[in-house]
């Protein structure tokens, strides 16, 4: 009999990709995780987990494994959620995970909607970019996800994760005052080249966006500065240090008095933004309402 509690080890390990970080995010030691992974290679008779020194990789049986795992985990959360409704489950605590915006923009407002409409149902929050987010929720640190949709982003389809848009905004150009190009209307990407550039870190899903936005406008931009705070980033726009693409949203109250901000000539670089669960707790009695309160949030900016 295969017990779950080893698939989801399974999980984490091909998600995380080295023992060592999966046991992190289980709060485990890598012993334990290699013993339970042992026991599961036991278990199915298989060898399903091949190390080496960039890491662990799952065996083709170990795919094989890993695909009816998401399925049976999946039926679990739904367990989960059904006995949680038919013992009422109003009153409990939800933590949802989201990037600093996100937190602004529809997840401090949804907290107010639930604080009026279920009493009972206490929100918890935790800063985390949308690229940490997602893996918080498989690791089942976190319920809900507010995440951006980035290069290498779950799917739509992914059997792990249950998807819910909230909004999409684009981002807009910040230059230096002085700039050459900052009387202008918009701002073609193309013009900016040849500019050092203000970026976030790589992994960030801004990040992507920006080298995205950039490379579709035929070329890579050379960003001298990174950071992910975006206060800082027009900071640094303003010290005449570079350019750079801000998301709308994160320009409301930040201090540009050094700095022009343009919409972006043509088709705008785009931020969507996502909440995830993992699937089969989406109907959960204490989850649903907080997606629903999420969604309801973020319908004015959808």
């Amino acid at each position: 009999m295969i017990e779950a509690r080893r698939l989801h080890i399974l999980r984490a390990v091909a998600d995380h990709r080295t023992v060592t970080a999966a046991a992190a995010a289980l709060y485990l030691t890598p012993s334990a995780v290699s013993q339970q992974l042992a026991a599961l290679e036991q278990e199915t008779g298989h060898r399903l987990v091949e190390r080496s020194a960039r890491g662990a990789r799952l065996t083709p049986a170990g795919e094989i494994l890993l695909h009816h795992a998401n399925a049976v985990l999946a039926q679990l959360e739904r367990a989960e959620s059904e006995l949680a409704a038919y013992g009422s489950g109003e009153a409990g605590t939800v933590t949802v995970a989201a990037f600093a915006t996100g937190i602004g923009l529809v997840v401090a407002p949804a907290i107010g909607e639930l604080a009026r409409t279920s009493p009972g149902i206490r929100v918890r929050v935790r800063d985390a970019e949308g690229d940490a987010s997602l893996l918080m929720v498989l690791d089942r640190q976190v319920d809900v996800a507010v995440a951006v949709e980035y290069r290498g982003a779950p799917a739509e389809d992914d059997a792990r994760l249950t998807r819910l848009p909230l909004y999409a905004e684009p981002f807009d150009a910040v230059l230096p005052l002085g700039h050459r190009l900052a009387d202008g209307e918009r701002v073609a990407l193309a013009d900016l080249a040849k500019d050092p550039w203000i970026g976030q870190s790589a992994g960030n899903p801004c990040h992507d966006v920006t080298v995205l936005a950039c490379e579709y406008a035929g070329f890579e931009p050379r960003l001298d500065h990174t950071s992910d705070d975006f206060r800082a980033v027009v900071a640094l726009a303003a010290a005449d240090a570079g350019v750079a693409l801000v998301p709308r949203s994160a320009l409301r109250g930040t201090d540009l008095a050094g700095v022009v901000v343009r919409p972006v000539d043509g088709v705008a670089p785009t931020r969507r933004v996502f909440a995830a669960v993992r699937r089969g707790s989406e109907d959960h009695p204490l989850i649903a309402p907080v997606l629903a309160a999420l969604r309801a949030a973020a319908e004015p900016r959808g």
